[in-house]
């Protein structure tokens, strides 16, 4: 007789290869669309898994008889797990958690009866830090990649009547092959940072939907495309009462359909950002958004909004707060925004990664400009394919996304990466993947410096609409002049924004001259760039960098301790620093 060995999963490597192949992307992401959603904030029982016992393991076929009852011991019990709500990062829950890099255990109970003929119900996941697999009663329904955006996974099928247990896996340690790579200049959070919610939808629904202004149409035309979840032929119909008097159709073939109809929508712009209430309906499904009609374009080095010349004065973001992690709440975004109107700014570059859709939607409503990227950061394994399709899949996620925000004229590709070969291959793609997805927006992204010819001379530039170039003149070099350099030896032919630029400065300290970390130099710092580069012609904007001090464990001198401090503002986002009142008077005395 053979007997299994109980201690075969601790030599066997190969335990997380059966996931390989079950991994959902943007083909399978449904937009929300206005639909009501169960939130799944609460009930969730959270359990840390470093050495990955969990897969070894199978922690996903959990026993419903308690310990005592066990017919032999397990390292696992789902109420053995801390209570949490969702979103959070596991970082911020406990002290000693706070460096955990590894997988954790989520687990919950969904009570459910069987499902009216037709219906499915969708998990919707707003974004899980850094990858994830996604169990139901045991079975392994999806995994996904990428730490900030959302991804949709169908439970119809694996449900049972009465109460199903839904476990999520998520991992955040760092890796090479990833996207972002192992090294990187901000916190590594981990968790179910977003929100977490069932949607329920008829037996065909709309999948997707994109709107916008025909390009070159003069603001008269306008298009809508919509996917739906399975090859059908029927009829879609639009409603917008402000603009037609009566319903649109779109006819669909073999799932999908587009259309353009004649129109003049009064166009968002910053003075004025109009929304529309729009409402697709294809059989019983209904599917609704808010959205503005505008249209972003280039000429030579300048860039347009409907026409009118466009300066951005912004500032960089990132998601980061010292109660709550990664996670942003509508509280935290709006004073976000608020803190961008007090500044005079028109523009935010959404740094490193895809931000929460709220971001966009309130920026929408407040008539303030976006550039939204993904985190091709630093150097990321360029040559290999696995690591470009993680980089597409989630370029293509922010983009079916947010596709339907008029605040968002840029995806960046992008950001700081060296000019070799294959990362003007991997980059290329990227653009070109951008571009196709959705030709009515502008591709950019954020190059270096060549330091040997101080000159603009990155390949990947041909194939963007705008440039962005980050540079630290006056802080990483002791002064100005390597951008006076840069300037007199540049010539672009397309609009150039300083994606980044900036200095550290800790709330409260002063000193007069260059005194570095002083509230003193970092303000001075911005009026000597603002100067040069709003002489500059073909230079179009400025991000600065950046408005919160945020948490990155490579800052480690007496003055960061564990922060970048080239925030305008303090990391208790209240304290805000000369640097912010000096640019707030310089921006809101350009025009």
């Amino acid at each position: 007789m053979t007997v299994e060995d109980p201690f075969a999963h601790l030599h066997d490597e190969g335990y997380a290869h059966v996931f390989d192949a079950g991994f959902v992307g943007h083909q399978t992401l449904i937009q929300c669309g206005g639909r009501a959603v169960q939130p799944l904030d609460t009930g969730w029982r959270l359990t840390l898994d470093l050495f990955d016992e969990g897969l070894r393991q199978r922690w996903y076929e959990d026993d419903e008889c308690p310990p005592s009852q066990w017919a032999v011991p397990r390292d696992y019990e789902i109420e053995a797990g801390k209570e949490v709500s969702v979103p959070s990062c596991w970082n911020m829950l406990q002290p000693e958690w706070r460096y955990f890099e590894g997988a954790a255990w989520y687990t919950r109970i969904l009570h459910s009866e069987h499902a009216p003929d037709g219906e499915r119900l969708i998990l919707q996941v707003g974004a899980a830090a850094s990858s994830a697999l996604v169990f139901l009663n045991g079975r392994f329904l999806g995994g996904h990649r990428g730490a900030s955006t959302p991804f949709s996974i169908e439970l119809t099928d694996a449900l049972i009547p009465g109460p199903n247990r839904l476990q999520i896996m998520v991992e955040n340690r760092r890796k090479r092959d990833g996207v972002p790579m192992h090294h990187f200049d901000w916190f590594n959070y981990g968790g179910l940072y977003r929100e977490v919610s069932l949607m329920k939808l008829p037996a065909v629904f709309v999948r997707g939907v994109r709107i916008g202004l025909v390009p070159n149409s003069a603001g008269r035309r306008i298009f809508i495309e919509v996917e739906a979840s399975d090859q059908t032929n029927e009829v879609a119909t639009l409603h917008c009462s402000e603009l037609w008097d009566h319903p649109l159709d779109i006819p669909l073939h073999a799932g999908n359909g587009r259309v353009e109809f004649a129109a003049t929508p009064k166009l968002w712009s910053l003075a004025t950002p109009k929304l529309y209430d729009i409402e697709v309906r294809l059989g019983r499904d209904v599917w609704t958004d808010r959205v503005g009609f505008r249209e972003i374009t280039t000429k030579g080095t300048q860039l347009f909004l409907n026409g009118e010349p466009l300066f951005l004065k912004g500032v960089c973001v990132h998601e980061d707060d010292v109660a709550l992690g990664k996670v942003s709440t509508l509280e935290d975004t709006r004073r976000r925004i608020a803190d961008i109107k007090a500044l005079g700014a028109n523009f935010m570059r959404l740094s490193h990664y895809p931000h929460h859709e709220q971001v966009a939607r309130l920026c929408d409503e407040a008539g303030i400009l976006l550039w939204a990227e993904v985190p091709v950061y630093w150097a990321i394994d360029f040559g290999n394919p696995s690591t470009l399709a993680d980089a597409e899949n989630q370029l293509l996620e922010l983009i079916k996304r947010d596709c339907n925000r008029a605040s968002i004229i840029m995806w960046g590709v992008g950001n700081e990466n060296a000019d070799t070969e294959a990362r003007y291959r991997f980059m290329r793609h990227l653009a070109e993947a951008a571009r196709t997805a959705d030709p009515t927006r502008l591709i950019t992204a954020a190059c270096l410096i060549d330091r040997e010819r101080f000159a603009i001379v990155d390949r990947l530039t041909e194939h963007l609409d705008v440039i962005g170039l980050n540079e630290y003149f006056g802080w990483y070099e002791p002064d100005m002049s390597g951008l006076k350099r840069l300037i007199a030896n540049s010539s672009p032919d397309k609009p150039v924004i300083i994606s980044e630029t900036g200095a550290d400065a800790l709330a409260g300290h002063r000193g007069s001259g260059r005194v570095l970390f002083s509230e003193d130099w970092q303000a001075s710092f911005y009026q000597q760039q603002w100067q040069i580069i709003t002489a500059t012609p073909w230079i179009v904007g400025l991000a600065a960098w950046i408005l919160y001090d945020f948490r990155s464990e490579r800052r480690q001198t007496g003055f960061q301790r564990g922060f970048n401090r080239k925030g305008l503002i303090s990391e208790d986002k209240a304290t805000r620093k000369q640097a912010f009142h000096a640019l707030a008077e310089m921006f809101k005395s350009h025009r």
